[in-house]
Formats: structure tokens, sequence, C-alpha cells
């Protein structure tokens, strides 16, 4: 099917669903999206200086340029987009320029409600132009906020967990500190381990740089030890790798909940709202739910989820109810979105 004929039936669903046209800037301003929108986007983004010396980009994130465009009193609250975004990717056979549409509900006022319209309405569009085998993955975000919160833990750890959720890797090297009851760095830790090793066996009274050994050492166990620690860090730990285990049916969600907490004597109602979740079950799709899933962008908060047909990924959205004020709103507003990705699709 050729690209026009594509765009124009999707395009036809997203306005029978009360969507209108909205058409995002191309140029961006980097530094305004980066400082707002997280770090994530600048290893993405395709930039350059203007006449000015300013440092601009092509937008890398059609929602971040529509939400922009929101705010400027360019578009109404229930938008559809048609158009490319840029952005570089890891794999060498990743293309960069990306065609899309896409749907955005800002200001979003009923959250259990306008989950499900951009899900089904996403759904519909895929289904006018692909009749195979379409699954949905989902998550919530907020799950894994609540799980932190519940747990007790100094508050700056629960502040790093969830600051860095989104970033799997140094995500995993915090899980490691945090086992090992450190606040230090994980390099820093070992090298201070293995020194203080090499150093117990030498003359205590030997000085170095003005300290004998036995003042270093009392330091450097000090340090190891490090008296900012607490002593739960391995269980807190095994709980968190726990729930990012979790990988079920909708159908199975309860359950499976209802077994991680009695596993780990958590409180009862630390999931209890997952109305947005169980709301989907009206969808009739094949649906799995995943706690690890939707992590890559920073900006999400709540429900994250992909559409697949014939496994392939052709759509993705979620929730994001902080980004219009970390890209100038007064106050926070609820807002909920997703875009097809017509590269995939073709």
């Amino acid at each position: 099917m050729k690209l026009k004929n594509l765009s124009e039936k999707i395009t036809k669903s997203f306005k029978s669903s009360g969507f209108t046209l909205s058409e995002p800037a191309v140029l961006l301003d980097s530094e305004y999206i980066i400082q707002r929108s997280g770090e994530n986007f600048k290893r993405l983004m395709i930039t350059f200086k203007d006449d000015d010396g300013t440092d601009m980009c092509l937008r890398p994130d059609l929602t971040v340029a529509s939400c922009i465009n929101y705010l400027k009193g360019k578009a109404e609250s229930k938008i559809y987009y048609s158009g490319q975004a840029y952005r570089r990717s890891g794999s060498s056979k990743g293309k960069l320029i990306n065609e899309q549409l896409g749907i955005e509900i800002f200001g979003s006022k009923n959250k259990l409600q306008d989950d499900f319209m951009v899900i089904k309405t996403i759904i519909g569009a895929v289904k006018k132009v692909k009749s195979k085998k379409i699954t949905v993955k989902v998550g919530d975000i907020s799950l894994f906020k609540k799980l932190i919160k519940s747990l007790e833990m100094p508050e700056r750890w629960k502040l790093r967990l969830i600051r860095h959720f989104w970033r799997p890797v140094y995500f995993e090297e915090l899980l490691k500190r945090l086992e090992k009851n450190s606040d230090i760095d994980q390099v820093a830790f070992d090298i201070d381990s293995k020194k203080f090793d090499e150093m117990k066996k030498m003359n205590k009274d030997k000085i170095i740089a003005s300290r004998t050994i036995q003042e270093i050492l009392t330091r450097f166990n000090k340090k190891i030890k490090d008296p900012r620690s607490f002593n739960e860090g391995k269980k807190i730990v095994n709980i968190i790798r726990s729930f990012l285990k979790i990988d079920c049916s909708l159908s199975e969600l309860d359950q499976s909940l209802l077994f991680f907490i009695k596993k780990n004597n958590l409180k009862k109602n630390i999931f209890e709202d997952l109305k947005s979740i169980k709301n989907l079950k009206k969808l009739n799709q094949k649906i799995k739910f995943n706690t690890n899933f939707g992590r890559e962008i920073e900006y999400y908060t709540g429900i994250v989820f992909e559409i697949y047909v014939d496994s392939k990924e052709v759509a993705r959205g979620g929730r994001y109810d902080d980004l219009l004020k970390s890209l100038g709103a007064k106050k926070n507003l609820q807002a909920v979105g997703a875009a097809i990705n017509l590269n995939n699709i073709i």
C-alpha cells in the first residue's frame, strides 16, 4: 500500500474519533528540549547552529513538538498529526527519518476514559491498514514509583531509583550499590576495598602523606562501611528485581501482583489504582503486561504501550502528566498520546 493511501486511511480514522489536525514545528531549540524533556533526547537529536549561533535540532519526537505547539496556543486539546521525526539510532540499520501519524490529548480530564480512547483509536487505525494478528504490550511506570515509595529505605535512595528508572544501565549500577549498602560509586568501592586489604598487611606505624597506616585504615574502614548506609539493601534489591520480572497476560495481572505482595510482605494497597490497565480488557485483544516495560522514554509517568502486527512493533505511546509543565505550562497538565510508525507498516 502506497504511503499516501496509507496515511489517508489512518488520518480518516483519527478524524472520525474527534481529533483535529495540528502541524508542529520541524525546527526546535535543542537546549530547550534537552533541559525540559531529558538527557535521553541528546544522543538522538540531529543538531546544528542557526545564523545567530543558537543550537537547533530537527524534531526528534512529535509528542514534544506537539506539546510546544499546544502551549503556544497553536493546537486544540485533542489533536492528530502527520509528519517526520528525525532521530539517530543506535543501530547501523536504523533510519534517521521516521514517518509518523499520531494523536495526543492535552489537559486530559478523565484518565480512565482518555487512556482507553488513545489505545483504542490507535488499534482501530492499525486495523484499517493491517488485517493480520495484532497484539498489545502494556506497562505502567507509576507502579514502580508506588513500590519504591512503599519500601523502607532512606529517602535519598528512593529519589535516585525513581529518577533513574528510565536509564536501565545506570539503574542496574544503582542496584548493585544499594545491594552492598554503599552510597559510593561501585568502581570506587571495589578499589577502596582492595587497597584496604593490602594496607592491613603493612606496618601500622608507617607514615604515608603525614598519616600512619592505622589512621588511613580507620578512614578507609569508615568509608567502605559508609555511615550513611543501611542494612536492608540486599533485601530491597531482591524485591525490586522480583517486581521487574513480572510478565503476564492482562487477565493474570491481579494474581501476579497479589503473589508478589504476599511473598515480600508488602502493604496490600500499594497497587490499588489499576483502573486504566484493567479497563483495557474491553478491547478484546491479546494483551501482555510487563513491569519492566516502557522505561526508555523519560517523560512517561503512567500507562505505556506498544502495538504489534505479527511480532513487529507498529505503534507506541503512553501517559505523560509532567511533560507539559516541564515545557513551560504553569501547572501539571495531564496528557496521553501515541504514534504509528509508518515505516514499520509499509
